[in-house]
């Protein structure tokens, strides 16, 4: 039987996925997208973009109860939920269109379907009628992203206890809720749903919020939150959730006592889980690392011609590293020149109020890795723009070797955090010192001026404080 064949075929089209697709066409590439649902997936459907529109929602309801601090009256900020949400659908939905017609233009043909690896070269295909095709391609990329993960004492059901694609979709604003996990997602949703006035509890495993940031973010954020009305308890142990009409109960366990609570709603931010089942893996053979796809630095498997970008490789579960790697894979099939995805100079950026950032290795990562370390710290209370912004809170660490001064990691908590780290980035990826980079004339005022002072604060030379 005769099929079509395609020089790449991609399965997933997420942001890894569709990337990759635009820039093999780009390249001049015969390629065929697969997807199950909608192109763009988790982030651009149900995860970044749908999350951002609503933290932006949430940061205008809470700078328009404010306005009286800026000389501005108004009467009543009042919320209005339903079209929240109809302004976030019509962000995603623009956004998808966007996707869409950029691979069009690329001539990427999209397939909808199921595809699972049935050879080296082959991927079956089912679609939602249960019809079955096969595609052939001298190489397949793979791109299926992740899952949200749940725990066994408190399972999702979509109604009660949510997953934080049910969360996005909820009819209205809960009186209560539980959040169980203190992660990038964990703390997005507090703070929306703390801002629009549901009475948050945030519970998380570890000893501090946000476990994989630099430690002093960790607790400038509860601190932060503790103040704002969010109740926050770390080291919590959680034992069980009982639905019931209207809610449900929860038990766990912080600092030698046992606390019982009643919510409207539990969502369980407790991370995702690479999907890697039912995709042929095992027929054809490719290598596996502790549960993820292994790859080398070009992003090849262990079955020559087949690739794994994103959320199944032990990367960081980041849209922007997917999309990256993504480009490397095409490029590597393509024999186009291209260089690996620079691993240690990847920005990681959380968007609650305030919102966190940073790059590189944290204080103690450095320490841990054997390197003497110099900290400069710069606080937002001594910005000029964050004092116009009325934005004091939180404050820029850089870290960098205390013998060559080379940047080895920047902390950022504040306001705009997500956008004041990228100078950082490029200074990470190019080896810069903190010297460097401190001498780089920054416009006044900005905000900008914080990471210049810390990382004069690295040389022991602040300037304005």
């Amino acid at each position: 039987m005769s099929r079509t064949r395609y020089d790449v075929v991609i399965l997933g089209g997420g942001p890894g996925g569709y990337v990759a697709g635009i820039r093999a066409g780009q390249l001049g590439l015969k390629t065929a997208l697969i997807e199950k649902a909608k192109v763009g997936g988790t982030c651009l459907h149900w995860g970044c973009i749908p999350t951002k529109a609503l933290l932006e929602t949430a940061e205008v309801f809470r700078m328009a109860g404010r306005a009286g601090e800026f000389g501005v009256r108004v009467t009543e900020a009042t919320l209005d939920w339903r079209a929240a949400q109809e302004r976030k659908d019509r962000v995603v939905k623009k956004n998808a269109m966007g996707t869409e017609s950029l691979l069009k233009k690329n001539k990427v043909t999209t397939i909808k379907g199921t595809g699972r690896l049935v050879a080296r070269d082959r991927i079956e295909i089912r679609d939602a009628a249960g019809a079955v095709d096969t595609v052939e391609a001298s190489a397949i990329v793979l791109a299926t992203g992740s899952r949200v993960g749940s725990l066994p004492m408190a399972p999702v059901d979509g109604r009660v206890v949510l997953s934080s694609d049910d969360v996005l979709s909820l009819d209205h604003i809960p009186e209560s809720m539980l959040v169980i996990g203190a992660g990038a997602v964990g703390v997005e949703f507090a703070s929306i749903y703390h801002t629009f006035g549901t009475k948050v509890i945030l519970i998380e495993r570890e000893g501090r919020l946000l476990p994989i940031e630099d430690a002093d973010l960790g607790e400038a954020l509860k601190r932060s939150f503790t103040r704002q009305g969010i109740e926050v308890h770390v080291g919590a142990t959680l034992k069980s959730v009982r639905v019931e009409a209207g809610g449900a109960w929860s038990e766990f366990d912080v600092a030698g006592e046992t606390k019982r609570i009643r919510t409207e709603r539990v969502l369980m931010a407790a991370g995702r889980k690479p999907v890697t089942d039912g995709i042929g893996l095992e027929t054809v053979g490719v290598a596996m690392e502790r549960g993820w796809v292994k790859v080398n630095e070009y992003q090849e498997t262990s079955v020559p011609g087949i690739y794994a970008i994103g959320d199944i490789t032990t990367s960081p579960a980041l849209a922007h590293v997917a999309s990256h790697e993504g480009i490397v894979a095409v490029e590597r099939i393509a024999k186009h020149p291209t260089h690996p995805v620079n691993l240690g100079a990847i920005p990681s950026c959380t968007y609650c109020h305030p919102e966190v950032a940073s790059v590189g290795m944290s204080e103690a990562q450095a320490k841990a890795a054997g390197r003497q370390v110099k900290v400069g710290k710069f606080p937002f209370t001594a910005s000029s723009k964050a004092s116009i912004l009325g934005e004091g809170d939180g404050f820029v660490k850089a870290v960098a070797d205390a013998r060559t001064g080379e940047i080895l990691g920047v902390h950022i908590i504040g306001v705009r955090a997500t956008e004041q780290i990228s100078e950082s980035v490029v200074a990470r990826h190019f080896e810069a010192s903190a010297l460097e980079l401190a001498e780089v004339v920054h416009p006044h005022p900005t905000l900008s001026e914080a990471t210049m002072e810390a990382m004069f604060g690295a040389e022991g030379r602040t300037i304005h404080i």
